[in-house]
């Protein structure tokens, strides 16, 4: 098959393996598109590809438990302390550890790594920036304290649990800074460098990346992290899903990623082959614009609607495992998220609603992306909405141009989604719960002014407690539950397969949370 062939060519150039029709014992052999990689750099990347690669290339101070995903264990700390104040942490950096380069990991490491963050500005530094970090500040909130401590400070009012969380996401990364600046240019920090190299501690090292085509890994022994398993890592660029299974199917790829669910059904039953459904922290949803006319900032077609979203219908018979029902903001997994599910398709209710409001032949067009799953949601949402007399005009449209007319507010409704960008519930609280002034959140969207519900979510991020700020979270769960501009729906499913003999391999919730580093096969 010429794409194996390829990646036999690349496999034998990179590391001196004979071609062969199986995949090596010492390599993980990936199936899955790469072309969305802009960057891996760390302070960059933020597309599924490279943030995937991020926690086998890089370590954080402290990142999630594998295992159990909201818990945080010390990684290149080996522990911290919270100031007085309430506005720092001090890490105690782990003893011995080193970059894959051989370089220690050391205080001046972790300030550069994450200063320059700040300063290139690039799309995920925002996670940082929210500690009142800028280009012009931010080196004054960063210390080395002794050779193997450092400590964080910031001008946000947030508490230490929330910067730990913010520090576990892969912008936070730390890379080593002898490294990384004897390869810059023109004062970019290691920009273009790091685009297509590592310099990080974590398990693996990249050693070749052609875009488009493939990206090799090579463990890294002396990881802080431990040695990893497998020698090798290869991830081959296989744009069709279907293309992607036949591989897999084969034995010319251990894992297949993104598959739909014909290839999923394609698979079952097949010897040699395990099919996975993980649950991703990807919600999927109808938006309101409350501002577009009287009918659309009623919140009696907002409860209505919660009526007329055949939840089972299009997770469990159209999508056919993609996704599972959701209905509140936080994805299953998050801190906080609750699971309650009290809405079900019920035209008759939606007419009782709708009747009681007033509203008589309601109607309205939804604009959504031409593309999968969007259009297939919304195609059965059209169909359910019209049993309980509601007429649903859909506009198919590419998905940038759907996107800014939502940014500028020309749509009456919209069938969208939203993943989180970092593992922590204030990633979709602030965006579903909060319209602060200046802030460009999804109920600004909505046109939607919530200032106490602004408020509230504002301070769980105060909150130092967990206890209490996984009430707060409820709290505001409930009430855009029972009352907002958004019909929540979905949850998404990351649907992929792997050969039946692999064992080790961990994917979470999370689009970072992927470890290779105890894959056998």
């Amino acid at each position: 098959m010429k794409s194996f062939t390829l990646t036999s060519l690349v496999l034998a150039v990179a590391f001196g393996f004979s071609a062969q029709a199986a995949t090596p014992k010492d390599t993980l052999v990936i199936a899955q598109s790469i072309d969305d990689a802009s960057s891996f750099d760390p302070a960059q990347g933020f597309e599924l590809t490279t943030v995937q690669a991020f926690t086998n290339l890089y370590q954080r101070l402290v990142q999630s438990d594998p295992t159990n995903p909201t818990d945080l264990k010390p990684t290149l700390a080996e522990s911290w302390q919270a100031g007085s104040d309430n506005r720092s942490l001090t890490f105690t950096l782990r003893k011995g550890a080193t970059f894959s380069s051989g370089n220690p990991v050391r205080p001046e490491d972790v300030v550069f790594s994450l200063a320059r963050v700040i300063k290139l500005n690039l799309a995920p530094s925002f996670i940082l920036a929210q500690l009142g970090w800028d280009p012009q500040n931010v080196e004054g909130f960063l210390k080395k304290v002794t050779d193997n401590q450092v400590k964080i400070s910031w001008s946000a009012n947030v508490s230490p649990a929330y910067v730990l969380s913010l520090l576990s996401a892969p912008v936070a990364s730390i890379v080593d800074e002898k490294t990384v600046l004897a390869h810059q240019e023109k004062n970019d920090f290691g920009h273009q460098w790091l685009g297509s190299h590592s310099a990080g501690s974590g398990p693996f090292q990249i050693t070749r990346y052609i875009p488009h085509e493939v990206l090799l890994l090579r463990a890294n022994p002396g990881s802080p992290a431990g040695a990893p398993k497998l020698q090798n890592i290869l991830i081959k660029n296989v744009p069709e899903p279907a293309t992607r299974r036949l591989l897999l199917e084969q034995g010319d790829a251990d894992i297949a990623r993104n598959l739909g669910a014909d290839q999923i059904s394609a698979l079952k039953n097949k010897p040699g082959v395990k099919a996975l459904a993980i649950p991703m922290a990807s919600v999927y949803y109808i938006l309101f614009n409350t501002k577009a006319n009287a009918l659309t900032g009623n919140p009696a077609l907002w409860e209505a609607s919660r009526y007329l979203f055949d939840y089972h219908g299009i997770a469990d018979s159209l999508l056919k495992g993609q996704f599972q029902v959701h209905q509140s903001f936080l994805p299953k997994g998050f801190l906080g998220a609750i699971n309650d599910t009290p809405y079900q398709y019920n035209p008759q209710k939606a007419r009782e609603i709708l009747d009681k409001a007033g509203l008589k032949n309601v109607s309205f067009p939804l604009i959504v992306s031409n593309q999968p799953p969007y259009i297939d949601i919304a195609q059965a949402l059209q169909a359910s909405f019209a049993k309980g007399g509601v007429k649903i005009e859909l506009i198919p449209g590419i998905s940038s141009e759907v996107s800014t007319k939502i940014k500028s507010h020309d749509y009456q409704a919209t069938m969208t989604s939203w993943g989180a960008d970092y593992f922590d519930p204030n990633t979709n609280a602030a965006a579903f719960a909060s319209s602060p002034e200046g802030g460009k959140t999804l109920a600004w969207r909505a046109n939607w002014q919530i200032p106490e519900l602004t408020r509230q979510t504002i301070a769980a991020t105060a909150e130092s407690d967990p206890q209490k700020r996984v009430a707060i979270y409820q709290k505001l769960q409930r009430e855009i539950m029972k009352s907002s501009p958004y019909v929540i729906g979905l949850q998404a499913k990351n649907l992929i397969a792997v050969r039946a003999n692999l064992k080790g391999y961990i994917q979470g919730i999370n689009p970072d949370m992927v470890y290779y580093n105890q894959v056998t096969k």
